[in-house]
């Protein structure tokens, strides 16, 4: 009995990239070219998130005090406008 249930999917200039795929035999069909890619994407998602827990852990461990947000947010307010004022200069 089939676990899945056949979709339709349109892929518009990927087409092209999936045709390439199952002319060179590097596939047998649609579905193992859509589902590899599937795969592939669960591995990025993945690494990205392995990526950005580690950073979240690095953060809550340094040592270095807190910045206040008024502190930041008062920071890139000022080069927002320096960059503005760099380009209005420039142009």
């Amino acid at each position: 009995m089939r676990t899945s249930k056949p979709i339709t999917v349109t892929l518009g200039p990927q087409q092209a990239s999936l045709e390439a795929r199952l002319e060179s035999g590097a596939y047998g069909s649609a579905s193992e070219v859509i589902r590899a890619g599937l795969r592939a994407l669960d591995r990025e998602e993945a690494a990205l998130d392995e990526v950005l827990r580690l950073k979240v852990a690095a953060s809550l461990a340094d040592a270095r005090p807190s910045v206040a947000a008024e502190d930041v947010f008062a920071r890139l307010r000022g080069l927002h406008a320096e960059m503005a004022s760099d380009e209005k200069n420039n142009a």
